[in-house]
C-alpha cells in the first residue's frame, strides 16, 4: 500500500472550497488497488492524445490529474513504482499493435504474443518511473514549491524521454510531444517549434504546460487575487499559445514551394504473408511493374518501391535488374528498398537492408544500407545465447551500414534515405557534412496491419521534415505513403491499404534549421531552465506550499 504524503494533506488554515482542490485530495488519498488501477487508466486515456485519435486536449487533463494522485506518494520509491504503473497503462495502449507482427507467423511465434503486448511497455514504463522517481526525489530534497513541482516533473519526463531515445539501442517512440504531429487542428503551428528545439524540447513544453493546470487542485493558505488564481492556465496558455504564433509566423513566411522534379511512388500494399513467399514472387513483381510502368503527365526524375519491395538479391540476379531497368524513365532512376549480400563470387555470409538506385543500363548506381536495425525483427540481441530466431523471415541476422549518407544522382536533387524506423531517430538521420536536399523514407507497415503503428510512424516521420528544414517523401509497401513538405505540410499521401501509384513533385529545400545546427543542446540548456524555479526558491527539508 502506498503510504500518504503530506504535500496534500490539509493543513492548518487551508482553503479546499472548490471542487478542483477537493478532486486533487481525493486522488491523493487513494490506496491500494484503486491507487494503482486509476494510474494504469490514466496512461491509457494518455496514449489518445497521439495520433491517431489525436484527442491532444487529453494530455492537459491527464497529467494534472496523475499529478494529484503521486500526491499521495511519501517516498520516491512510492512515486515511482506509480509512474511505472501510468507509463505501463500508457505504452500498452500506445503500442499494442506491435503484437500485430506476429500474427503474420503466429504459429511460430505465439509464444511471444505476451512479451509484444506486456514485455516491451513493461520495459518502456521503466522510464516513467524513473522520471517520477527523479521528480519526487528532488522535490522532497529541495522542499519546494508547487510551481517548482510542476517544473520538475516535465524536465524528469522530457529527460527520461531523451535517455529513452538513446539508451541501449534507443526506442523514442510516442513521446510526448509527438501529440502536436498527426491531426489535431492547428498542431502544425506548434510542431514548428521542433525546428528550434527538436521533439524533446517540444514534449517538455507540452508536458510543463499540462503540469503548470495541477496547480488549481493544489490548497491555498491564503485568498488569491484574480491574477494569481488564475496564473497557471496564463502561463500553461503561454508555453503553448507562443510556439503556436512563431510557428504560424514561420508558416507564412514560407509558403508551399515544389521543384520540377517529379518522382514516383509505388504502394504496392503486398500483404506481409506473401511478400516472401516464393510462389508468389512473381505476382508481386508484376504488380510492382505494372504500377511503375503506367502512363505518366510529367517527366519523372525517379520511380521509388518501398523497403525490401525487390525480394531478390539485385546484385545476383540480372534477369530481374534488367526488368527493373526497364521501368527506369529516361534518364531516370528506379530507387528501391531491396536486400543485398556481398557481391559475388562471395558467398552470402551477411545480408543488409538497403535502398539501391538502378538506372536504365540495369547498373546499381548508389546504394545505402540500414544502420539502425530493430531488434528483435532484424537481429536477435545475444543471438549466441538465446536459441531464439528473428520474427522475419531468413536465417541470418541482418548486418548494419555505417550510417546516414547523401546520396547524389545526375538529374536527382541529393537526399539521404532512411529504412522503415530509422526516420524516428531524432538528430541522427543525415550527414551533416554533405545536406541533402531532401529525405526519402521507405518502409513497410504491412506487419501492422489496420492499427495505430502505421499513423504514428507517418507523425514521427514528418516531425523530421521539419526538424531538418528539408522536405520528406516517404513509400511505404503498406502504410501511409505520401509527400511533406520543409516545414511538415502533408502535401499528399495515401491511404492505408491503397494500392497504387502517385506522381508527385518534389517540394523545395528549406533553410537549415536551428535544431539542425545546435541538436539537442538546446534542449539540456531548457532542462536547466526548466529546473530553475524549483532550485531557486529550495527549502530543503520544507512541505511544498501553495503560492
Amino acid at each position: 500500500m502506498a503510504s500518504q504524503a503530506s504535500a496534500l494533506r490539509v493543513q492548518p488554515g487551508a482553503r479546499l472550497a472548490t471542487p478542483l482542490c477537493r478532486a486533487a485530495q481525493e486522488l491523493a488519498l487513494l490506496t491500494g488497488w484503486r491507487r494503482n488501477l486509476t494510474a494504469l487508466a490514466l496512461g491509457a486515456v494518455l496514449a489518445a492524445a497521439l495520433p491517431p485519435v489525436d484527442i491532444m486536449p487529453l494530455a492537459l487533463v491527464v497529467f494534472p490529474l496523475f499529478l494529484w494522485l503521486d500526491d499521495g506518494s511519501a517516498t520516491p520509491w512510492a512515486s515511482a513504482r506509480l509512474g511505472y504503473l501510468f507509463g505501463l497503462g500508457y505504452f500498452v495502449a500506445g503500442m499494442y499493435w506491435v503484437a500485430a507482427a506476429l500474427f503474420v507467423d503466429i504459429g511460430r511465434f505465439w509464444w511471444a504474443l505476451p512479451f509484444a503486448v506486456l514485455g516491451l511497455p513493461a520495459l518502456l514504463a521503466v522510464w516513467v518511473g524513473l522520471g517520477t522517481f527523479a521528480a519526487t526525489f528532488a522535490r522532497l530534497r529541495l522542499g519546494t514549491t508547487y510551481l517548482g513541482r510542476a517544473c520538475l516533473f516535465a524536465v524528469a519526463w522530457a529527460g527520461a524521454e531523451w535517455l529513452r531515445g538513446h539508451a541501449l539501442t534507443g526506442l523514442p517512440w510516442n513521446l510526448a510531444g509527438y501529440v502536436w504531429a498527426g491531426g489535431f487542428p492547428g498542431g502544425i503551428a506548434v510542431l514548428q517549434t521542433t525546428a528550434w528545439v527538436g521533439i524533446y524540447g517540444l514534449s517538455l513544453l507540452t508536458v510543463l504546460a499540462a503540469s503548470l493546470l495541477a496547480l488549481f487542485g493544489m490548497p491555498s493558505l491564503t485568498p488569491l487575487s484574480a491574477a494569481r488564481r488564475f496564473a497557471p492556465a496564463i502561463a500553461s496558455a503561454a508555453l503553448i499559445l507562443l510556439p503556436a504564433g512563431a510557428g504560424t509566423l514561420r508558416l507564412f513566411l514560407s509558403p508551399p514551394a515544389t521543384t520540377d522534379v517529379w518522382l514516383r511512388l509505388v504502394q504496392p500494399s503486398i500483404p506481409e504473408s506473401s511478400k516472401w513467399n516464393p510462389d508468389a514472387a512473381e505476382a508481386n513483381f508484376h504488380r510492382l511493374s505494372e504500377l511503375s510502368s503506367a502512363p505518366s503527365h510529367h517527366p519523372l526524375a525517379a520511380v521509388i518501391w518501398p523497403e525490401a519491395a525487390a525480394t531478390y538479391l539485385l546484385e545476383r540476379d540480372p534477369v530481374h535488374r534488367d526488368a527493373i531497368a526497364g521501368l527506369a524513365p529516361p534518364g531516370g532512376y528506379v530507387v528501391t528498398g531491396a536486400l543485398r549480400g556481398p557481391e559475388p563470387p562471395l558467398r552470402v555470409t551477411a545480408v543488409w537492408n538497403s535502398v539501391e538506385a538502378i538506372d536504365g543500363s540495369g547498373t546499381i548506381v548508389a546504394r545505402y544500407d540500414k544502420a539502425h536495425l530493430v531488434p528483435f525483427g532484424e537481429y536477435m540481441p545475444l543471438g549466441s545465447v538465446l536459441p531464439i530466431r528473428k520474427i522475419t523471415p531468413g536465417a541470418i541476422d541482418l548486418s548494419p551500414g555505417p550510417g546516414p549518407r547523401t546520396i547524389a544522382l545526375a538529374h536527382l536533387p541529393p537526399f539521404t534515405p532512411l529504412v522503415c524506423y530509422e526516420a524516428i531517430f531524432p538528430g541522427a538521420i543525415i550527414d551533416r557534412g554533405e545536406r541533402p536536399d531532401w529525405i526519402l523514407n521507405v518502409s513497410n507497415d504491412a506487419w501492422y496491419g489496420r492499427s495505430a503503428g502505421p499513423y504514428q510512424h507517418f507523425a514521427m516521420a514528418r516531425t523530421r521534415a521539419v526538424e531538418e528544414g528539408l522536405p520528406l517523401i516517404r513509400v511505404a509497401n503498406n502504410g501511409i505513403s505520401g509527400v511533406v513538405d520543409a516545414n511538415g505540410r502533408v502535401r499528399a499521401h495515401t491511404r492505408l491499404d491503397a494500392v497504387g501509384h502517385a506522381d508527385v513533385a518534389l517540394p523545395a529545400v528549406g533553410a537549415p534549421t536551428l535544431y539542425g545546427r545546435a541538436g539537442d543542446w538546446l534542449f539540456l540548456a531548457m532542462l536547466i531552465l526548466g529546473a530553475a524555479p524549483a532550485a531557486i526558491r529550495a527549502r530543503p527539508g520544507r512541505q511544498p506550499r501553495a503560492r
